[in-house]
C-alpha cells in the first residue's frame, strides 16, 4: 500500500471530520479532541503502513507541527477578546500569570524531584511545560468569536491567560535547557538567562508584537488605497499576520508566541467593531482545527504505538494529582480576594487545559538539550494531556452551559 496516498486519504478524512464533527457533537458529551484522539489510536492500532507517530524519534517534526498549531490559535485568541485592555480590567489575568503559573511550575518541580526522583533540570522542565493553559484545546471554555458578546469573566480569564502565559513559561523552559546543558559540562550563565531569556525575549516579544500589530492594523483597516484589505473577504491575512510577526520576533530572539498574541490583540483593540475581524477569526479557527485534527491523530497514534507503555504507578499518580489538584489549587489561590463568585473561581481554576502547547515545549526542550530519560518525560506529559482532554472535554460543555444559565437567570 502506498503510504503517501494513504496519508492523503487520512488527511482528507481529518479535514472532513474537522468541519463536520463539531456540529454533530454540539449536544453530546463527546468533544472533537476526544473523538480524534480515539480515532488516531484506532488507526495506529491497525496493521497499516502509517507515518510514524513518535515524537521521541522525531522531536523536530513534533516541535514544528505543534508550534504552528499554537501560533494560529494565538492569533485567533487575540482577535476574539472583546474586553478592552487595561490593568484593572485584566486583573484576573495578571493573578493567573503572576500567582497561579509560578505556583504550578514550583509544584511540578517539587513533585518531579520528591515524588518521581527526577533531577533538577528534568523536574523543572516538567513543571514548566505543564504550567501553561493551552490556547488550542481549550476552545470550549474560551470567548466567542469577535463581536458576538457573552464575554463573561470565566471565558475571558481562561482565554487571556492562554494568550499570555507563554511569556512566563518559556523562560523556565530555557532555564531547564540551560541546566541540562550545564549538567553535560557547559558553564551555567545566570546573567545571560536573566538578561536574554527573561528580560529581552519577554519584553522584546511584547514590544515587537505591539509595534507590528499597530502597523498591520493601519495597513489592513486604514490604508489610503481603496479597497482596503478589510473590505475583502479573504481570511489569508490572519495567516500572514501570524507568520510575519512570529518570523520578525524570532529573528530578533524574542518570544514569537507572545508577539503574535499581542499583535492580534492590538489589531482588535485599535479597530474594534469592523466585521473583517470575524473573517480573520474564522480563517484562523479553520487552520487551527486542521492542525489540531492532525496532531490529535498523531497523539492517539503515539499512545497506540506505546508511548505510555513505560509509565510506572508513580507517574500515573503524578499525572492525576497534577490535573485534579495542582492546577485547581494554584488557580484558587491565585484568585483569592477577587470579586468573582466561588463557582466562577473554581471553574477558572479547574479548566486550565493542558494540551498542544505542553507538547511543543517538551519537543523544543528535548531538541535543544539532552535530558535524562526523555522517554519518561514524554510519557508523563502525554498522559497529562490525554487526561486533560478526557476529563475537561467531558465536563466543559455542561459546566459552561450551567454558568450561562445562571447568568441569564440573574439578569
Amino acid at each position: 500500500m502506498d503510504i503517501y496516498v494513504l496519508a492523503l486519504a487520512l488527511v482528507g478524512v481529518a479535514l472532513l471530520g474537522a468541519a463536520w464533527l463539531p456540529h454533530l457533537l454540539k449536544r453530546h458529551p463527546l468533544t472533537f479532541p476526544i473523538v480524534y484522539l480515539l480515532l488516531g489510536a484506532g488507526l495506529y492500532a491497525l496493521p497499516w503502513p502509517l507515518p510514524p507517530a513518535d515524537p521521541i524519534r522525531f522531536p523536530l517534526v513534533a516541535e514544528r507541527l505543534t508550534e504552528l498549531a499554537v501560533l494560529v490559535a494565538l492569533t485567533g485568541v487575540g482577535l476574539r477578546i472583546d474586553t478592552r485592555f487595561g490593568w484593572r480590567r485584566w486583573a484576573i489575568t495578571w493573578r493567573l500569570l503572576g500567582i497561579t503559573m509560578p505556583l504550578t511550575i514550583l509544584a511540578g518541580l517539587w513533585l518531579g524531584q520528591a515524588w518521581l526522583g527526577y533531577g533538577t533540570a528534568a523536574a523543572l522542565l516538567l513543571g514548566a511545560v505543564l504550567a501553561p493553559t493551552d490556547p488550542v484545546l481549550a476552545s470550549d471554555v474560551q470567548v466567542h468569536p469577535p463581536g458576538e458578546g457573552g464575554e463573561d469573566p470565566v471565558r475571558f480569564a481562561l482565554t487571556s491567560e492562554a494568550g499570555l502565559n507563554d511569556g512566563l513559561a518559556f523562560p523556565f523552559v530555557w532555564l531547564a535547557v540551560a541546566l541540562a546543558l550545564a549538567a553535560a559540562g557547559e558553564p551555567m550563565d545566570w546573567g545571560r538567562w536573566l538578561a536574554l531569556d527573561v528580560m529581552w525575549r519577554g519584553l522584546g516579544g511584547v514590544a515587537i508584537g505591539a509595534v507590528l500589530g499597530y502597523a498591520l492594523m493601519h495597513l489592513i483597516f486604514r490604508s489610503e488605497r481603496r479597497p482596503t484589505l478589510a473590505n475583502s473577504s479573504d481570511g489569508l491575512t490572519a495567516l500572514a499576520i501570524t507568520l510575519l510577526v512570529y518570523g520578525v520576533a524570532e529573528l530578533c530572539h524574542a518570544y514569537g508566541f507572545l508577539a503574535v498574541f499581542v499583535a492580534a490583540l492590538v489589531i482588535r483593540q485599535q479597530e474594534r467593531d469592523h466585521a473583517y475581524h470575524a473573517t480573520l477569526d474564522l480563517f484562523a479557527h479553520q487552520c487551527e482545527k486542521l492542525l489540531m485534527a492532525l496532531l490529535l491523530l498523531l497523539l492517539g497514534g503515539a499512545v497506540a504505538s506505546g508511548i505510555l507503555a513505560g509509565l510506572s504507578w508513580r507517574e500515573v499518580v503524578f499525572a492525576l494529582v497534577f490535573v485534579l489538584l495542582v492546577r485547581p489549587l494554584a488557580g484558587w489561590l491565585g484568585l483569592l480576594g477577587t470579586s468573582l463568585s466561588s463557582r466562577d473561581r473554581w471553574t477558572i481554576a479547574v479548566f486550565g487545559v493542558r494540551g498542544i502547547g505542553s507538547l511543543y515545549y517538551l519537543a523544543f526542550a528535548t531538541h535543544h538539550a539532552d535530558f535524562t530519560d526523555p522517554e519518561a518525560l514524554w510519557a508523563v506529559v502525554c498522559l497529562v494531556v490525554v487526561l486533560s482532554i478526557l476529563l475537561h472535554g467531558l465536563s466543559a460543555q455542561d459546566v459552561m452551559e450551567r454558568l450561562d444559565r445562571r447568568r441569564r437567570d440573574r439578569r
